[in-house]
């Protein structure tokens, strides 16, 4: 099974190396305050014994903003693919009445989600362009700086985006392919109108297991090994890194430990490395107390966290809002799945793009932390870096 086959150009897709689900139709947009009710409904009429493994039975995609008080927004697939770490796969099919779900909607859910795609070899024409001033850009970067010099501020997250304008629509599936080529480590989403590959683990809940991998810190990559071996090193000694990254995961720590029995994570960041860029990595993992907290409830302490907003959170959201210039809408939140015991997978949203109704426009984001040491033009040059990711997946001669 291959899920980039189940989801196509117009399903729905969470995935990290091959393990993750995808799914086909919507079954039922939820509200967030409806969300627990619907899964219980679901999983009550559906089932005479419970599902236990994370990800089997109902399961919704999830798209959480950036804005704290933004709801969520939930997607029920109809018909979803699961592929599990153990190496199973599951199938689930759901529909308004029992009809809806034999045997014969069953085999034909299945036949439509594994018949082989022809590939197309197509050209397309694209216009870039930044929809924001660079120097509006950058006199936000020195604003934020200024901030936290001046002691208002310990970080500010200053992101901007930009737009790509195609001739023809673009073909999601072929995009989805290309991602999984260049960052098949990452997690790769497809959910609404938003695409992306993010390398950040906001959180996951398995059973009473968490797991937070929360990265703040970038230098670029060059594709030559001992240049970037190089940039590696000066990266883990860049006392700006070091504590523009500290500042999230001190935040994370103390966010997750309320919840927990006991929690641990690494004493010393390391070197998480994608295709384009590297980053300062911890891995935050403990077990949660009884009755274990859902995936969703640690999703909205957490997010944003201060990889995206800033710390204080409240006062760098705030500064966000004032300085940068656009509505950032998902981008900066998170993304991910959660099934109907609260096990759960959500990355943060970056390194995506934004789709048009009619797939012609792709807006993409990029940011990087602000803290006292921070140069514009040094954050300039981090927000190309980051760019490369979705438009060398989204731009083909």
């Amino acid at each position: 099974m291959d899920l980039n086959t189940v989801c196509r150009g117009d399903g729905m897709l969470f995935v990290r190396d091959g393990v993750g689900i995808a799914g086909r139709g919507i079954a039922s947009v939820i509200a967030e305050k409806d969300l627990d009710d619907m899964l219980s409904a679901i999983t009550a009429h559906a089932h005479s014994e419970p599902l236990t493994q994370p990800g089997a039975g109902p399961v919704v995609f999830g798209l959480v903003p950036f804005l704290p008080h933004e709801q969520t927004t939930f997607f029920l697939p109809r018909f979803t693919v699961a592929k599990h770490p153990n190496g199973t796969t599951t199938a689930t099919l759901i529909g308004p009445t029992q009809d809806d779900l034999s045997d014969h909607a069953f085999e034909q859910a299945l036949r439509e989600t594994t018949e082989a795609i022809t590939p197309h070899v197509s050209t397309n024409t694209f216009r870039v362009g930044s929809r924001i001033p660079v120097e509006k850009y950058l006199a936000a970067v020195t604003a934020a700086r200024d901030a936290v010099r001046a002691g208002h501020l310990q970080k500010a997250v200053i992101a901007r985006d930009i737009e790509v304008i195609a001739e023809r629509p673009l073909d999601v599936h072929d995009i989805l392919l290309r991602l999984r080529s260049s960052f098949g480590s990452s997690y790769r989403y497809f959910i609404g109108d938003m695409i992306g590959a993010s390398p950040e683990l906001l959180v996951s809940v398995v059973g009473r297991t968490v797991r937070s991998h929360p990265l703040a810190g970038t230098s670029p990559r060059t594709g030559d090994p001992s240049t970037d071996a190089r940039l590696a090193l000066e990266l883990i000694a860049s006392t700006k890194n070091q504590i523009e990254h500290r500042i999230v995961i001190d935040m994370v720590h103390d966010t997750l430990l309320p919840f927990c029995s006991f929690l641990d994570w690494e004493p010393e960041p390391s070197v998480v490395s994608v295709a384009n860029v590297q980053h300062l990595g911890t891995l935050v993992e403990g077990a949660l107390t009884e009755p274990a907290a859902s995936v969703m409830t640690l999703v909205r302490a957490l997010c944003p966290t201060p990889a995206l907003g800033g710390f204080p959170t409240d006062t760098a959201i705030d500064f966000i809002s004032r300085t940068e210039g656009f509505e950032r809408g998902y981008y900066g939140g998170a993304v991910g799945w959660l099934d109907s015991l609260g096990n759960g997978t959500f990355a943060v949203t970056i390194r995506c793009a934004q789709l048009s109704t009619d797939r012609t426009t792709a807006r993409l984001f990029a940011g990087g932390g602000i803290v006292a040491d921070s140069e514009p033009l040094a954050e300039l040059a981090e927000t190309q870096a980051k760019f490369q990711a979705m438009l060398s997946a989204i731009i083909r001669p």
